[in-house]
This record gives structure tokens, sequence and C-alpha cells, in this order.
């Protein structure tokens, strides 16, 4: 397959876990190597598959009542690498940065925070800062990294999953990424305006 990369290490970090089940199984039959956090952790665990804590590559807990879990060089270098960058592989060598090759995340539920009536520092709490990090970042370097953004994209990422193994081809990479930028433009022009209309 032309351009195609195979997927080896996936980074899983969502809000919403329902849909996700197949996905994680195909993923785990094709030998694919989960790091995860928290609750995301505790869910593909509770599937009966291995998944590495994010905390064990970084050395660091989540802190500050979750707002930094994934923030970190070992985590987004391990995006953001190009594979075919000699200097960026030394680095990675240098650092014992791992490669990763897909990024499922889905963020907090902003507007739904904020239609239900919620108070400001909740509302403000459900402001995504890793999340949105991490697809911006995996969306940037699609020539390297898939990135699941939403469970929008579940159906179509698991029919390519069914038809091509975990393996996708830059095409279909940039196909997500595309998608990611929409998920993140819309989320900041919700908060945008959530601040506006204060």
């Amino acid at each position: 397959m032309a351009e195609s990369k195979r997927i080896r290490n996936a980074l899983i970090s969502v809000y919403h876990k329902d849909g996700l089940e197949e996905i994680l199984n195909i993923l785990n039959r094709e030998g694919v190597h989960f790091l995860s956090t928290g609750g995301t952790q505790s869910f593909i665990e509770g599937l009966g598959y291995e998944c590495q804590a994010v905390e064990s590559l970084t050395s660091y807990p989540s802190i500050l009542g979750g707002r930094v879990k994934t923030l970190h060089p070992r985590i987004f270098g391990g995006i953001l690498a190009r594979r075919d960058d000699k200097g960026d592989q030394a680095q990675m060598s240098q650092y014992d940065i791992p490669e990763i090759d897909l990024v499922i995340v889905d963020l907090y539920p902003f507007e739904e925070t904020v239609a239900s009536g919620a108070g400001e520092a909740d509302i403000i709490e459900k402001i995504d800062i890793g999340g949105i990090s991490l697809i911006r970042a995996a969306a940037k370097n699609f020539n390297d990294v898939a990135i699941i953004s939403s469970r929008a994209d579940y159906e179509p990422f698991e029919a390519l999953l069914r038809e091509q193994g975990a393996e996708l081809t830059r095409e279909q990479r940039r196909w997500f990424a595309e998608h990611a930028f929409d998920t993140s433009s819309h989320y900041d022009t919700a908060i945008h305006n959530w601040f506006k209309n204060k």
C-alpha cells in the first residue's frame, strides 16, 4: 500500500469511551502497544488488554487535579518527531523517546457543560488543554501519525482497520488530520463565544 505506515504504538486518552471497544480489539489483535491515562487506562485494562501508564513514560503522575497528564516532552516528542529527519531521530534516541503512531483522544464536554447551566468554575475546568494539544500535534505530523479526534471518526477508522489492518496511507492520515483541525476549530470557537457572551 503506497505511503502506508504501520501503527505500533497508540496513545489513547478519551473522555467518552463508548464505541471504542471494537477499535481496541482490532488494534490489540494487530499487536499495537497501548499507552494511556487514568480512566482510559482502567477501561482498556478492563477489556483484558495490556496498557502502559503515561506516567511510567513521563515519570510524573497526573497533577493539579488532572490538569496536567500528557503535557511532557516524551509524549509530544513521540508524536511530533519526523521519522525521516535524522536530527529528530537522533534526539529521540538520545532522550529515549518512543514513537507514537496513533493518537485517539476526545475533548472535555465544554458545550454540554455550558448548556447544563453549570457554574463558571465547572465550565472553566471543561476547557481541555492536554487533549487539544494532542490533537494539534498529531494532526500537524499527519505525515507520520494518525489522529482520531472525536467519536465521529470511530466508524471510518474501524472500517479502515478491518480492511487494511493497523496501517493507514498518507492520504488517509491527512483526511483524519483535516477532521482534527475541524474539531479543534469548533471547540475553540465555542470557548471563545462563551467568554465573549459572559
